[in-house]
C-alpha cells in the first residue's frame, strides 16, 4: 500500500527542488498579476473576454481614483465574463446569495442544477468537480458534498465560474465539468489601512446567520479574515409507494411509507490568510481554514404493507434522532515568483486538508403488525479523510502573442470508512450486525503532468492545445475481511479550444476534451451500508472509471452590458455510472453503483443577460437535451431515450438608485435513469435590497415562495416499482443588514446601487 507519509515528504521535496519548467497552473494566475506592492486579486483575471478586458482595466483605474477621493464610480461592471474555456457569473446581484447557502447561489447559474439533497449536476450530468479559487476543495468533493452545499453560506463567494469543457490545466476528474467558486475579494490596496464588512440576517422559524470579513495592510503584508456563523431549520416530508411481485400469490403487493424530518443545522466557518511580498517579484501566501457543521433532526417513519388477501401484512413506527457532524480543516502555503510584468511566472503550492465527519442516528422501532416488543437501533458511519495536494506552475508568454503553460500536480487521498450498526432489545443491550458493520480503507495517488499552448493565428483565430498525462495508483483494503486489492492505470487526456472573432463583440468558439470520473471510496466498498430497515446501499469493487468525450460549439455576442450565448454540445460516455436498485427479499431494497454500457447526451443551451428597460434587467437560460442510455447487462434496467428541458429566469428591477427588487424562477425537466425517471421540479425566490447610506444596506429575501420545491423519482422493473417523493419544506424568509467599514479603498460590488443608466 502506498505510504501517505512517503507521498507527503516526496511531494514537498519535489516542490522545493523542481525547476521552473515543471508546473501546474493555479488557474487563477494565468494572466499578469498586479505589481508586488498590491495583493493579487481573488478573481482570476483570465475570466475577462475580448470585450471585457478593456472594461476591467477601466474599472481598476476608476477604483484607484475612488480610493484617492477624486471621483465616485457609478458604472456597472460585467455580469458575465468569458474566456476560451470558461464562463463566470457574478453573485453580487443575487440577493439569495446574500442570505442563503451555496445551493441557492448555484441554482441561479446557467448549466447548474441542485436537487433538495444538495446533489449538483451540469447539464444533467451529476459527475461534477468543484474548485475554490481554482484549487481542489475536498469538502465539496466526496460523500459530504451534499451536506456542505446545503449548509455553507454563499456570501463568501463573489463569482461562480463554469467550465463544461476545461483545458488540460485542470484535472479531468468530473465528466460533467468543473465549477470554480471564486471567493469574495476583501483585500485593501492602499497603505496601512483596514477594510471589511459585517452581515447579519434573521429569518423565520428561528433561522439566522452572521458573517464578516476584514483585511488589514501593514507595509508589504496583507492579513485577511473571513468568519461566518449560520443556523437553519428544516422540515422535510418523504412519501414512498412500492409494489413488489409476490411469487407465492402471483400478485403485485403494495407498501406505503411516510417520513417527516424536523431538524436544525449549525455551521461555523473561519478562514485566515496572510500575503507577504518579499520583493517586487516574490510573494508568499499562507491560509488556514476550518468549517464545523452540525445538522441534527428528529424523524418519524410510518410503514405498512399489504398482504395477498387485502389486509395489512406488516406495519411499524420508527422514531429516530441524529444526523450529520463534520469538521473540515485545511492549510495552504504558496510561493509565487514573477520574472516580468508580462505574465511570466512560476508558482509552487502545498495544500493539506483533514476532514472528519459522521452520519449517525438512534432509532426506536415499534413493530405494530405483527405485534412485537420495542427494539432499538444505532447507526454510526464515520469517514476520515486526509488529502495532500502539491502543484508547481510555470507560465511563459511567447513572442508571437501565445502562451505556454507547463504543470505538475499530485493529489493524494487517504480515506478510512468505519461503518457500524447495532440493534437490540434495549439501549444498553445492542449487538453489532456483522452484515453492515465494517472498516474499509482507500489510498489513492494521482500524479499529473500537463502542457497547454495558446497561440493566435492572425487577428481573428486563436487556439489552445492541451495534453494531460495522469498516473493513478489506487490501493483498497477491506480491513474487516483482510482482503486487499489495487488498481493502477495510466491515461492521456487531450483538449482543444478554438476561438474565432466574427465581428466586434461576436465570437465563435469550439472545444473538445476527454474527461474521467473515478469511483469514490464509498463506491468501491462491497459491504452493505444501513439506510433504514427497508433500504441498504453498497459499493462495487469492480466499478470501472467512466470516460467521456465532450464536444462543444458556441456562439457568443456582447453589446455593452448585454450578453448572448448559444451552445451546441455532445457527450459520449463509456462505462457510465448508474445507481441500480434490486429487491433482495422481504421488502428490502439494495442500491449499488454499476457501469452502463454507454450513455450519450446531445443538446443546446441558450443564455441571455441584458436589459429590458433602463431600470429592468434579466438573466435567462434554457437547456434542452436528448439522452440515450445503453443499459445492457443491468438487472431490471432497459435501454432508454428521451428529451428534457430545464431553465431559469431572473428579473432585477431598480426603480430608484437605492432600491433593488429581484424575482427568480427555476425549473428542471424530467431526467432519465437506468431504471426510471426523475421528475420535474420548480422553485421561485424573491428579494429586496435598500441602500440606507454609503456603508449600510438592508435586504429582505424569501426562498421557495410557494413551498413546493422537491424531488420525485420513479423506478420501474419487471418485479417491482418504486415512487419516492421528497418535499424540501424549504420556504424561508430573511431580513438583515450589511455594514461596510474601513479607511481604505474597497473593491466595489457588482450591484453598486448606482442611478439607472439611460441606455440598455
Amino acid at each position: 500500500m502506498t505510504s501517505f507519509r512517503t507521498l507527503l515528504l516526496g511531494g514537498v521535496a519535489l516542490v522545493l527542488l523542481a525547476p521552473p519548467a515543471l508546473a501546474q497552473t493555479a488557474p487563477a494566475q494565468q494572466t499578469p498579476p498586479p505589481p508586488a506592492s498590491q495583493p493579487a486579486p481573488a478573481e482570476p483575471a483570465e475570466e475577462t473576454d475580448e470585450d471585457g478586458e478593456a472594461e476591467v482595466e477601466a474599472e481598476a483605474e476608476a477604483e484607484e481614483a475612488t480610493a484617492l477621493g477624486v471621483v465616485e464610480v457609478t458604472g456597472r461592471a460585467t455580469d458575465v465574463r468569458t474566456s476560451i474555456d470558461s464562463v463566470s457569473y457574478s453573485l453580487a446581484d443575487d440577493l439569495q446569495a446574500a442570505t442563503g447557502t451555496l445551493a441557492e447561489a448555484l441554482r441561479n447559474i446557467p448549466s447548474v442544477e441542485v436537487d433538495p439533497d444538495g446533489n449538483i449536476s451540469l447539464r444533467g450530468d451529476a459527475n461534477v468537480t468543484i474548485l475554490v479559487d481554482g484549487r481542489p476543495s475536498t469538502q465539496f468533493n466526496g460523500p459530504s458534498r451534499g451536506q456542505m452545499v446545503l449548509q455553507i453560506p454563499a456570501s463568501q463567494y463573489a463569482r461562480i465560474e463554469v467550465m463544461t469543457n476545461p483545458s488540460a490545466a485542470y484535472s479531468p476528474e468530473g465528466s460533467g465539468g468543473v465549477i470554480n467558486l471564486i471567493s469574495r475579494p476583501n483585500a485593501v490596496r492602499q497603505g496601512n489601512t483596514t477594510t471589511g464588512s459585517v452581515r447579519a440576517n434573521v429569518g423565520d422559524a428561528g433561522r439566522w446567520n452572521l458573517g464578516g470579513n476584514v483585511a488589514h495592510v501593514i507595509g508589504k503584508t496583507t492579513l485577511t479574515a473571513d468568519v461566518g456563523v449560520r443556523h437553519d431549520g428544516f422540515l422535510q416530508e418523504i412519501e414512498r409507494q412500492r409494489t413488489r411481485f409476490d411469487a407465492g400469490s402471483g400478485q403485485f403487493l403494495e407498501s406505503r411509507q411516510t417520513q417527516e424530518v424536523d431538524g436544525a443545522s449549525d455551521v461555523v466557518f473561519v478562514r485566515l490568510a496572510a500575503e507577504h511580498n518579499l520583493d517586487d517579484r516574490t510573494q508568499l501566501v499562507g491560509e488556514l481554514r476550518h468549517t464545523d457543521v452540525e445538522s441534527l433532526a428528529e424523524a418519524v417513519d410510518l410503514y405498512e404493507a399489504d398482504d395477498a388477501l387485502g389486509g395489512i401484512a406488516a406495519a411499524y413506527r420508527r422514531d429516530s434522532s441524529g444526523g450529520f457532524l463534520g469538521q473540515f480543516s485545511g492549510a495552504t502555503a504558496r510561493v509565487l515568483r514573477r520574472f516580468d510584468d508580462a505574465g511570466h511566472e512560476w508558482s509552487n503550492e502545498v495544500r493539506f486538508d483533514r476532514n472528519r465527519f459522521t452520519f449517525g442516528f438512534d432509532t426506536v422501532v415499534d413493530q405494530q403488525t405483527p405485534p412485537a416488543p420495542l427494539f432499538y437501533e444505532e447507526v454510526e458511519n464515520r469517514n476520515r479523510q486526509d488529502i495532500l495536494g502539491i502543484t508547481s506552475a510555470y507560465v511563459r508568454p511567447m513572442a508571437d502573442g501565445g502562451r505556454l503553460r507547463l504543470g505538475y500536480e499530485l493529489q493524494a487521498l487517504d480515506v478510512a470508512l468505519d461503518n457500524a450498526f447495532s440493534r437490540g432489545p434495549a439501549p444498553g443491550l445492542l449487538v453489532p450486525d456483522p452484515l453492515v458493520s465494517n472498516e474499509f480503507h482507500v489510498d489513492q495517488a494521482v500524479h499529473a503532468l500537463y502542457a497547454t499552448w495558446e497561440k493566435p493565428f492572425g487577428e481573428k483565430l486563436s487556439a489552445q492545445f492541451g495534453l494531460r498525462l495522469e498516473q493513478a495508483n489506487i490501493d483498497l483494503d477491506q480491513v474487516t475481511t483482510n482482503i486487499q486489492s489495487s488498481n493502477d492505470y495510466f491515461r492521456a487526456y487531450p483538449t482543444l479550444h478554438l476561438s474565432y472573432t466574427l465581428s466586434e463583440g461576436q465570437t465563435l468558439r469550439g472545444s473538445y476534451s476527454r474527461r474521467i470520473q473515478r469511483p469514490g471510496p464509498q463506491e468501491l466498498n462491497p459491504f452493505l451500508t444501513y439506510q433504514d430497515n427497508l433500504n441498504y446501499r453498497s459499493g462495487n469493487p469492480d466499478l470501472l472509471p467512466q470516460e467521456t468525450d465532450s464536444f462543444e460549439l458556441s456562439w457568443q455576442k456582447r453589446v455593452q452590458q448585454t450578453f448572448y450565448q448559444a451552445t451546441l454540445y455532445h457527450r459520449d460516455t463509456r462505462d457510465a455510472f448508474t445507481q441500480v436498485t434490486t429487491d433482495i427479499g422481504g421488502g428490502v431494497f439494495l442500491t449499488r453503483p454499476e457501469n452502463l454500457g454507454s450513455s450519450r447526451s446531445s443538446g443546446i443551451e441558450l443564455v441571455a443577460n441584458g436589459a429590458l428597460h433602463p431600470t429592468l434587467r434579466y438573466n435567462a437560460s434554457i437547456n434542452a437535451f436528448r439522452q440515450e442510455i445503453d443499459a445492457a447487462g443491468i438487472p431490471g434496467a432497459a435501454d432508454r431515450e428521451g428529451e428534457s428541458v430545464s431553465g431559469r429566469l431572473t428579473l432585477n428591477w431598480q426603480p430608484t438608485p437605492d432600491d433593488f427588487l429581484q424575482v427568480s424562477g427555476i425549473w428542471s425537466g424530467d431526467q432519465l435513469l437506468a431504471q426510471g425517471v426523475r421528475e420535474t421540479a420548480q422553485l421561485v425566490n424573491l428579494g429586496y435590497r435598500r441602500k440606507l447610506n454609503r456603508d449600510w444596506s438592508l435586504q429582505v429575501t424569501v426562498r421557495d415562495l410557494f413551498d413546493e420545491f422537491g424531488a420525485t423519482s420513479t423506478l420501474e422493473t419487471p418485479t417491482f416499482t418504486d415512487r419516492t417523493s421528497q418535499t424540501f419544506g424549504g420556504r424561508a424568509a430573511y431580513i438583515g443588514v450589511t455594514w461596510s467599514f474601513g479607511s481604505g479603498q474597497r473593491r466595489p460590488e457588482q450591484f453598486d446601487f448606482s442611478a439607472p443608466t439611460t441606455g440598455g
